[in-house]
């Protein structure tokens, strides 16, 4: 049975289309984000922050970082708004103006700031050696002994958290907030910085009755907390949350989509790498062009052939010049 060009095109396309709507169906359904229900988290509240760093003096403690060359406890460093370093899992910035509309006695507003611990992470994502992953309990943790300092982490990550040690020519590493989780001795997140906080403004606990604990604070001080949890959706879903009387992009924080990024990516990524889509993709459309200029050079030497048998014809019964 003969195939013309259209047909055989229309099949290859067919073709390749079934494959690839195959892969992308496979990637959607076999890396669906988790439910979160097991996940851990913390509330930060902005309204109840005093700005004292003493969250900061835990995390440096409990993660043995270097100490910074100015005191936790003096308050100059706030004249620059600042970010987490390699040395610094976590940092409070000041913003002028009061936290809520019934605080107008206070100056400023304090925001902590950390890994975000992200229920769908980019950086785990991102990571092409599984030197980060995600625990059962929500935290992002990080194993040195398999990077290889590509540190696409941090790139992925829309909060800019992941940090590099530039400075160790040797054995740099990525670093980051980990929730205080023990790995050698087996145990999960225990935040440092929440144990430290003397007015509660942190609080550690299980991801969905903090979210509970927020919407009733919610219900119970409109006029203090703008009706919005920072982190319950954002980019899928955060571990970290923040009740705010203010609006957060005026207190250092970013207004991002509630879709995570690896839900657009990874499904383009499966896409194309699963299952030989490229090959398959490549070959067949290479298959298409060979046989398309076989069939036109076959038709060009046909039709060469054909036009020397009728001038043969037209020579062998023309006209006699005798």
């Amino acid at each position: 049975m003969s195939l013309d060009r259209r047909k055989f095109l229309k099949f290859a396309m067919v073709t390749s289309s079934s494959l690839a709507a195959g892969s992308l169906s496979r990637a959607s359904t076999g890396n669906e984000s988790e439910t979160a229900l097991e996940h851990v988290g913390c509330l930060v509240d902005t309204t109840l922050c005093i700005g004292c760093r003493q969250c900061e003096k835990a995390c440096n403690d409990r993660n043995q970082l270097p100490r910074p060359t100015e005191s936790f406890t003096t308050k100059t460093v706030f004249r620059n708004e600042r970010r987490h370093t390699e040395a610094s899992f976590t940092v409070v910035n000041e913003f002028p103006g009061p936290p809520s509309p019934d605080q107008l006695q206070k100056k400023n507003t304090y925001v902590k700031f950390q890994c975000m611990h992200c229920l769908d992470p980019a950086c785990v994502s991102g990571c092409i050696t599984g030197a980060l992953t995600k625990s059962r309990d929500g935290a992002v943790v990080y194993n040195p002994t398999v990077c290889i300092g590509c540190r696409y982490c941090l790139y992925a990550c829309p909060f800019q958290v992941p940090d590099y040690e530039y400075d160790d020519p040797l054995t740099p590493r990525v670093r980051k907030c980990e929730y205080c989780t023990d790995l050698a001795r087996g145990t999960g997140a225990n935040p440092a910085c929440a144990a430290a906080c003397p007015t509660e403004a942190i609080v550690f606990g299980k991801r969905e009755e903090l979210l509970e604990m927020a919407h009733a604070r919610i219900r119970q001080r409109p006029e203090r907390y703008l009706d919005h949890i920072y982190g319950e959706h954002e980019i899928g879903g955060t571990g970290w949350l923040y009740l705010t009387g203010r609006p957060v992009t005026e207190v250092g924080m970013l207004k991002l989509p509630e879709t995570s990024g690896p839900r657009l990516t990874e499904n383009i990524q499966h896409t194309i790498f699963r299952y030989g889509a490229i090959p398959f993709g490549f070959y067949g459309a290479l298959g298409a062009l060979m046989w398309f200029n076989h069939r036109k050079e076959r038709l060009n030497k046909e039709a060469g052939t054909e036009a020397a048998h009728h001038e043969d014809e037209g020579g062998s019964h023309g006209p006699s010049r005798d």
